[in-house]
């Protein structure tokens, strides 16, 4: 469980990272797009990954 949430802290760092690449006046521009990309990438992987936490507190309980 311990690698899950330090993934989830990574994920979030380069949420945050990426968040400042994005520049809000100009989103289509080419650093803006690697942003963006960058971001989405990171909210599924906190998703996935949180999804992978409350699974196996389930099958922990289950067993």
């Amino acid at each position: 469980m311990k690698k899950i949430y330090f993934f989830i802290i990574v994920a979030v760092l380069l949420f945050v990272f990426n968040l400042t690449k994005i520049d809000f006046q100009n989103l289509f521009s080419e650093d803006s797009k690697i942003g963006l990309a960058g971001v989405l990438a990171c909210v599924c992987t906190i998703l996935l990954l949180i999804i992978l936490s409350i699974s196996k507190k389930i099958k922990s309980k289950k067993d």
